[in-house]
């Protein structure tokens, strides 16, 4: 008999913890299927980025993306019965872009009064999915919005997130708040071709960049200033949303005060999970603590990169 108060009842628990997460998992850890898809579905539910991104399950490590596309005028005069030249005939462009899914890994410490409480209720697998996927959400879109391989967090340095990307098409705001101009400017930069559909595009900022820019219209003495400056109203551009982010960034340039903008279809943006996610357990019996490990991989990608325009040197607050 231990001589630890406390361990009996632990052991006891942490037991009882075991049997209700037995079905969870198989083949050495994996998530099983439905689970899995489970999984991923709260992410991008507690996600703002990949609610609206495209995101793709994927059968390995690595996918392509393939690309065809028509980059100039396909349609020719005709003539009755008289084939085009071969001058005339068009080709799409094709090209291909690679997920390569990188390991990232998650450790959760659930003490016993969480457990105990998720076991009588029969919710404990609910609760450590809901716990893990809402978290790990989070860190996800900071990766995936600030990755840049250069970097020396190894976190970030895991991969290129999105801002690092975005290099074809920038809009420098010349360390002014967010205003209409910038907008303007990232509008009249995207090529033409890329803006058939603008309601389906969105301006992602920071949050005080739209904080700034919202404020802005309290100032004009409109039904729209009062409105903007005491409710929380949607916010858009030339009949394009503006989205804040959470995790885009506020400290950049020599002031530590800059933020980014992007102007892009989210559907452009390719998020890859690779849909074998492990979850290991252990414990600690002594402490009445459960660890759950979360092992699994994933991958951003522009799928044409020439159609996002990045504004740089947005100051903020």
């Amino acid at each position: 008999m231990s001589s630890v108060p406390g361990v009996t009842d632990n052991k006891t628990l942490l037991e009882k913890a075991d049997l209700a997460l037995a079905n969870l998992t198989t083949d050495g850890g994996l998530l099983q299927p439905a689970q899995a898809q489970r999984f991923m579905r709260i992410m991008i539910n507690q996600s703002k980025m990949m609610g609206e991104a495209t995101v793709r399950p994927m059968k390995s490590h690595k996918e392509l993306i393939e690309k065809i596309k028509f980059g100039s005028r396909i349609l020719r005069a005709g003539s009755e019965a008289t084939a085009l030249s071969a001058g005339d005939r068009a080709k799409p462009d094709l090209s291909k872009t690679e997920l390569d899914a990188k390991l990232f890994k998650a450790e959760v410490r659930l003490d016993n009064e969480v457990l105990e409480d998720s076991i009588e209720k029969g919710q404990l697998k609910q609760t450590i999915m809901e716990l893990m996927s809402e978290r790990i959400a989070l860190d996800m879109d900071d990766v995936l919005v600030n990755g840049d391989t250069t970097s020396g967090n190894p976190f970030f340095a895991q991969l290129d997130g999105v801002l690092k990307q975005a290099s074809t098409n920038v809009v420098d705001a010349g360390i002014t708040t967010t205003n209409r101009s910038i907008f303007k400017n990232m509008l009249r930069t995207l090529p033409s071709e890329f803006l058939r559909n603008k309601p389906k595009m969105r301006f992602y900022t920071s949050v005080d960049s739209l904080i700034d820019y919202t404020d802005s219209f309290g100032d004009r003495a409109t039904p729209l200033g009062d409105t903007a400056s005491i409710q929380n109203v949607a916010v858009s551009y030339s009949g394009i949303p503006i989205t804040d982010i959470p995790v885009f960034p506020e400290n950049l340039g020599a002031g530590t005060n800059e933020t980014n903008m992007l102007l892009v279809d989210p559907k452009n943006i390719h998020v890859g999970i690779w849909r074998q996610i492990r979850i290991e357990t252990d414990k600690l019996i002594s402490e009445g603590v459960i660890i759950i490990v979360v092992t699994m991989r994933f991958d951003v990608k522009f799928a044409h990169e020439p159609a996002v325009v990045k504004a740089i040197k947005v100051k903020v607050g």
